[in-house]
This record gives C-alpha cells, structure tokens and sequence, in this order.
C-alpha cells in the first residue's frame, strides 16, 4: 500500500510527524512526540518533472517577516496586491504580475508548485575551492592507493574550481602551485601552535610581504603571472596546474622521520587543518570550499593531539571518556571545536576521510564535519572499494554536467502566528538571526528561525521542530483552519549561481480531542525524528537516562494514542498508524546510536553523523534494518528482523545502511561447498545463490557513503553482524519458536511489548 505521506515527500521534500495540530499548547504537550518536520532542502524531483528553476526574482513581502509569494498567498488581480499569510501585510505586485487572471498564474501561485527554486539575479559566485589535506605517515601501499584515488579526482573537478594541496606528517607542508619550475612549499613544524595570523603572514598572504590579492572574474581566465600573487600562488584554476599538482602527488613520499618500533608516526593533524582555515580565511570567504582531510591515523603531534607517540598508551575508549581517564579528550575536542567555529562561520566544509584500523580521533574532530556538513567516511584502508568509490562519488554531477553539490547554504524557516520553531537537529549552525516565530521550548539548535549550512548536497535532510503558540483562540467545530509553515534556502549552485528553493506547506488545525490528530500521525517520520532527539541528548547526557526518556515517552503516547481497558494488557490495541512505531523504539533503544558496547568512540560519532543528515526512508534503514528471504521454495520476500528468520535452508540479505550482508543457511553453505552449484542438473541452485548478491548490487548503486560487503554463512565470524541486529525471540535461555538461538541477554520485542502493553494499560509511566 503506498504510504500518503511519501507523495508530499516527493513533490517538498517534507515528512512531518504530524499532519493535523491542535490548536492549543496543553492539547500539544498532550499528543508527546513534538511537532517536527524532516526537511531535504534541495530533493531531486527531476522525475516529476520539477527540476527546472524560474530565471526571475522572488516576489519577497515589506513586511518584517520576508516571507515569499506563494500559493497560499490572497491575490487581488484588478487591485495587483497580495496579502502575506504570515504577516497580514498587504504588497503592492510588481509591474510583471500586471496581466496575471485567475486562470492564467504565474507557477510560484499554483496549488502543484509549493515549492519552487529560483535563479537570483546576482553577479555569480567564485568558482570553488578544493583542498586535499594528505596524511604522508601512510605504508606504501596505503600510500600509493590513496595518490591514485586523488589523482582521479582531480579530472573529476570542475575546469574552473580552485584546488590547494597541504601535506603533514611531522612536519606540515603547504605546495606552492604557481612555481612550476621546481617543487617548492612552506614548512611548518607540527609540534608548535600557531595563530591565524603567524601563518598568513608565514605563506605571504598579510603582511609587508603580501602583494595585493588580484580581482578573479568569476569563470574567467586566469592570466599568467595572477598565481605569483597572495593566496593564488597555493590555490589555483585545475585548468592551469593539474600538471603541476599531478607530478607533486605522484612523487609524494611517506614521512622521512623515522618511526622506533614502539611509538606512533609523529602526525600533526591539528596544524595542518589549522593551516588549511588560515589559507582560505584570506582570500576566500564566504566561497563554496571543501578542505578533504585524508588520515591514516591519529594526531600524535601538536595542537588537536589525541593520543601520545608510545605505543604503551593506548587510544581512548568509551570507558576512558565516561570515567574522564582520557587525559587529551578534552583539550582536542576544544581545539578541533573553536577551529569548526571558525571555518563554519567563513561557509568552508570540512570532509573527513578517515583509512585505519585503528582510530583516527574522528570523536574528537566531529565538530569539523557536523557544523560545516561535511562528509564522513570510515574505512580499514585507502585501499578499500569502501574508501574508494565513496570518495569518487563525491563528484557526481547532474544532467547538466555540474557537480550536484551546493556551498555556503542558508536556511530560514517562517511560520504563521500558530506555531512557533523550536530548533533544528542537523549539520548546521545557527545564523543567530531571533524573529518573533521563535518558540521558548528550544530542541536541538535553538533561539533562532535561521541555520547557515556550509555545505548542501540534494540527500542532506535537517529536522525542525515546532510548538504550538500559547494563548491560541480555540476554533470551532467544523471551522476550516489552518497554518502555513515556509522553508527558505539560499545556496550557491555548482554553476556560481545564487539559487532560493522555497518550500510552503499549509497543515489543519484541530480540537485536541479530534480523530483528525491521531489518523494524521506518521509514525516512520516520528519515529526518525525522535531518534535525532535522542542522538541530540546522548551527544551530553548519560545514555541510561537518554534510554528512560525514549520509554517513558513511548509509554505516554500509548497511553494517550491506544484503545484499552484499564489494568487489561490483553485488550490493548493500536491503531494501523501506530502499530509499528513501539518496534522502530525497540529497535533504536538497541541500536549502534545509542548502545556504545562494541563500539569505538570514532565508529559512535561516524554513525551519529551519518543519521543526522539522512532522509526518512534511509535512517530508518538505520534504525530497524531490512532483511530478505531467499529459499527454493519461491520468489525472494521480506522477512521479519527475527531470529525465527534465521533457517539452514534459507539464504538471508541484511541491509543496515552501513553494511550490506549475505548469510548462507548451514544447508546451503553445504551445497555450495559440494560445488552443486557448477552442475547442469542444478541450475535452480545456481540461480538462488546469485540473485542475493544481484540484489546487493543494486542496494550499492547510490548509497553514500559506500556499505560495507559482508559475504558470510551460518556460524562465521562475521554472522555477528546478523545475530547482533535480530530480535532475539529465541535466546540461550528460551525457545519461542523456531530459528536460531541467539545467545543474549536483551529482550525479545515480544517481551518488550508485554511490559510495554502493561505499563500502558495501569497508568504508570
């Protein structure tokens, strides 16, 4: 059955947790998931035929409010006014509205068109920027690997896009790119902390020294002679230095420090980003830029230092932070934060690539990617496909053959007198920017209407939250209300030009008491936006109390939401709307976002990145994973996240987002092994062992950052990664049904539903 809710997300980009509001704050706190919205600013709706911008101005209202026409909009054609829903001012149209009738609209007034993008006549951006920061404390394969991935990279770029290449090891080193006669860059020693300025003035960019930078026509040629001048000589067009640049990294060589066998390579991560921010605060601000770390292990050096240099002490674990025995957590999340405050507020992105075993400090340099929204990708190696063609797919370019990446977002949420905002939970940073639909209660990043995100991609999706107003008049039975909430994104495209997309979407108000609210409930967008509310809370609080509130607010929304007798758990019932969302909670109580056992620091906030910037349908890929059935006995199915699913004659297809495995039954591991396979009398044989792994194939296609392949059978090592999402209905302890017995002590959702049932029912919570 198609979900009604997935229409409006195809056409906006919107999923709300609710979809009819009450009208009053009491009748709002009453209904316990908040309102929220999961918004994908710039949604690729090219299959609907909407891709294409309008190439004039919006028509914005002179009141305080700036919203933009729209279709919810009252038009006066005779009289040419309009009247703001949001602020009630009446605004004159202008002089190109002049001939609009009831029957022929211009699109932005249209009921199909509630969002639209518009071209903004403004000179078009600098070409953007790319800087490749190159950890050189690599083994030679690893090295060679990654040079080679880079070197590929760079046909990918734009012509016009500016590209830098710093590289650090001890030392860290910055290529002057304007001098082609011989190899030549700027050395700074990794164990010393230098201030923004010392480094400008070091590469020549302030200072005596400094020439003038030039004026760069955006798109236009660069003469000979404009690299020798400031920020230019280590930043320019790929047209003119892929030789140069090429031949550097193809000559690259690891580290020449020497390394004794019991310490870590010297790595002074924290003073090459460091130099990179000075580099492009100069010349470069407010410019799309993306600063690629590329590390093969954690600082040891300097500034940002996350682990010492002797092997002896190891790497800090969750353990460590929650006893506070880490002893550089703090002064590296310090320095790494103040350091994403600054590159944030200049509109640069900070991408992460991260290739070792061990870990690289991911916890510590988070800040870097979750405000800038920067890309994250965590791999063994930079020899692995996982590295590999994540990082080439970071490239992609749209119909049009531009990059389908956008820079130095904003975001401005208006809303009608009703609602107020609450905040945003997502890779953002507040604009700072306080208008009277500011709410008191505040969720995620708050005290403003406004979010600045650096970086845009048409997958990254925030989520806003709303409440209701106080002192709303009640409205009556039957009267037709409603109120209107504007989504306002100014990004610059990867063409240079400056783009809004506004997004307008009306919702019903309704009395508290009102079927209405409850068949409005949709519960895959609660269920994604409570999990970001909790992700938010775990990111400060103890995670057994993140863990309480997670239940006892499911506990009120079935108290609130279901049918039953009191003290009668048999009698409880809920209707279809809410029936899977008690599982989605069990699910996300057990999951890697909130269960740190087995997990690294690095891993805990990777994943957390990861969900914090996904659409609907992926994080609850994230949350409750899908799994396939695949036996002789008919077409492939989807299958219960259940240990009774588990059977030798089946073959199993796992997808978690992060990882994508294929579990052999012990009967059909046998057969393959006995080669039946390979023989002619067996073709069905054959067929089943391959369309698994058709089907994984195709899960891979457009997933980013690339899953990881996990090819197992029953009893493997790596059948942990399948035991440890199921839900253990069959335990070492009791057998419920058939299928295999998972060996833990967590509850079973059948279990955990009974308490739920219960708890419900008497009133406690």
């Amino acid at each position: 059955m198609a979900n009604p809710f997935e229409e409006i997300e195809d056409q906006d980009g919107i999923r709300m947790s609710w979809n009819v509001w009450p009208t009053n704050r009491v009748e709002s706190t009453r209904m316990v998931v908040p309102i929220g919205a999961l918004y994908t600013p710039l949604k690729d709706r090219s299959a609907l035929g909407l891709n294409q911008p309008l190439g004039y101005e919006p028509v914005v209202c002179k009141g305080s409010c700036r919203a933009i026409l729209n279709p919810y909009c009252q038009i006066d054609p005779r009289g040419r006014v309009w009247n703001c829903p949001f602020c009630l001012q009446r605004n004159q149209l202008p002089p190109q509205y002049n001939d609009i009738t009831p029957q022929s609209l211009p699109p932005e007034l249209l009921q199909q068109f509630t969002t639209v993008e518009y071209i903004l006549n403004k000179p078009p951006a600098m070409p953007p920027v790319f800087l490749y920061v190159v950890d050189t404390c690599l083994d030679e394969d690893d090295l060679k690997a990654l040079k080679d991935s880079l070197v590929v990279s760079l046909s990918l770029l734009p012509p016009n896009a500016f590209v830098g290449l710093i590289t650090f090891g001890t030392m860290t080193q910055v290529h002057e790119l304007g001098y082609n006669e011989c190899p030549k860059s700027y050395v700074f020693r990794g164990s010393k902390e230098y201030t923004s300025k010392q480094i400008q003035e070091m590469l020549g960019l302030i200072g005596a020294g400094a020439q003038a930078a030039p004026k760069i026509v955006p798109g236009g040629p660069m003469r000979p002679g404009m690299g020798g001048s400031a920020a230019q000589r280590y930043l320019m067009p790929i047209s003119q230095c892929e030789f140069t640049i090429t031949t550097i990294l193809e000559n690259l060589q690891r580290d020449p420090w020497i390394v004794a066998n019991d310490k870590r390579p010297l790595r002074c991560t924290g003073t090459a980003l460091s130099v990179a921010a000075s580099l492009l605060e100069t010349s470069f601000q407010n410019t799309g830029a993306h600063i690629f770390l590329f590390a093969g292990g954690a600082c040891t050096e300097g500034p940002g230092l996350v682990v010492g240099p002797e092997l002896r002490e190891p790497i800090r674990g969750h353990s460590d932070i929650e006893k506070e025995t880490a002893k550089h957590v703090r002064k590296a999340s310090k320095f790494y934060e103040a350091l994403a405050a600054r590159i944030s507020e200049k509109g640069h992105v900070v991408d992460i690539f991260a290739g070792c075993l061990d870990q690289v400090g991911l916890m510590e340099m988070k800040k870097l990617a979750n405000t800038t929204n920067g890309f994250m990708v965590l791999s063994d190696s930079f020899n692995t496909v996982v590295f590999k063609q994540s990082f080439i797919r970071l490239f992609e370019k749209d119909q049009d053959g531009f990059l389908t990446m956008g820079f130095n977002a904003t975001l401005e949420v208006q809303t009608t007198k009703e609602l107020r905002v609450s905040g945003l939970i997502g890779p953002a940073i507040s604009a700072n920017k306080k208008s009277a639909c500011v709410g008191e209660t505040e969720i995620g990043i708050g005290g403003t209407n406004a979010w600045k995100l650096c970086g845009i991609t048409p997958k990254t999706t925030v989520s806003i939250h709303f409440e209701v107003a106080p002192n709303q008049p009640q409205v009556a039975p039957g009267q037709n209300s409603r109120g209107l909430i504007q989504f306002v994104t100014m990004y610059q495209h990867a063409s240079g030009q400056f783009r809004l997309r506004v997004t307008t979407v009306a919702r019903s108000f309704a009395d508290g008491t009102s079927p209405e609210i409850n068949a409005s409930f949709d519960q895959e967008a609660a269920a994604v936006l409570m999990a970001r509310i909790g992700v938010f809370k775990a990111e400060n609080d103890n995670i057994a109390d993140v863990l309480r509130w997670l239940d006892r607010m499911l506990i009120r929304l079935c108290q609130k939401f279901a049918d039953y007798r009191k003290d009668d758990p048999s009698s409880f019932q809920l209707a279809e709307n809410f029936s899977i969302y008690p599982q989605f909670m069990f699910h996300l109580r057990r999951s890697q976002f909130l269960q740190v056992f087995n997990n690294s620091p690095d891993e805990t906030a990777y994943y957390r990145h990861i969900l914090n910037g996904e659409d609907v349908n992926n994080s609850l890929i994230m949350i409750q994973p899908t799994l396939m059935a695949y036996t002789l006995n008919g077409p492939p199915e989807p299958v219960l996240l259940d240990s009774i699913s588990i059977k030798p004659d089946a073959i199993l297809l796992l997808d978690t987002f992060f990882h994508v495995l294929i579990w052999h039954g012990e009967t059909i591991a046998g057969w393959r092994k006995a080669k039946y396979h390979e023989m002619p009398e067996y073709v069905n044989i054959k067929e089943l062992l391959e369309t698994p792994k058709a089907d994984a194939q195709e899960l891979l296609l457009d997933r980013f950052p690339i899953p990881r392949y996990i090819d197992t059978d029953q009893g493997g090592s790596q059948a942990r990664f399948l035991l440890s999402k199921v839900n253990p209905s069959s335990t070492h302890q009791s057998q419920y049904g058939g299928g295999a017995a998972i060996p833990t002590d967590d509850v079973s959702l059948q279990v955990f539903m009974e308490h739920l049932k219960k708890l419900s029912v008497t009133g406690s919570s």
